[in-house]
């Protein structure tokens, strides 16, 4: 008997959504959602902070993320979205900022 293969939720979600997920090109720095979207303003955020414990870093950290407005993740996804289809036109090509 096959064992059931538990989906995660993102795959129920993509499956629920009908969303297609494109293949990654791999080591592609124009195209890591994390790189342009979130690691500029968090580092920014965090700039000129020193943190006593690293209890006091992850406390920064969470409220960050949780006075964060849902915009910003939705503008990211956009972004992301666009750059992917950039890199789709050019086929595979390095993606201009």
């Amino acid at each position: 008997m096959r064992p059931l293969i538990q989906q995660t939720f993102t795959q129920q979600w993509q499956q629920r959504y009908c969303w297609e997920i494109p293949p990654h090109t791999a080591h592609s720095p124009d195209l890591a959602p994390s790189d342009f979207h979130l690691f500029g303003p968090l580092k920014r955020h965090l700039g000129g902070m020193a943190f006593e414990t690293e209890d006091d870093l992850i406390s920064e950290l969470r409220n960050w993320f949780d006075n964060l407005d849902v915009d910003f993740f939705r503008v990211g996804i956009d972004s992301l979205l666009s750059r992917w289809q950039k890199c789709i036109d050019l086929h595979g090509d390095y993606v201009e900022k």
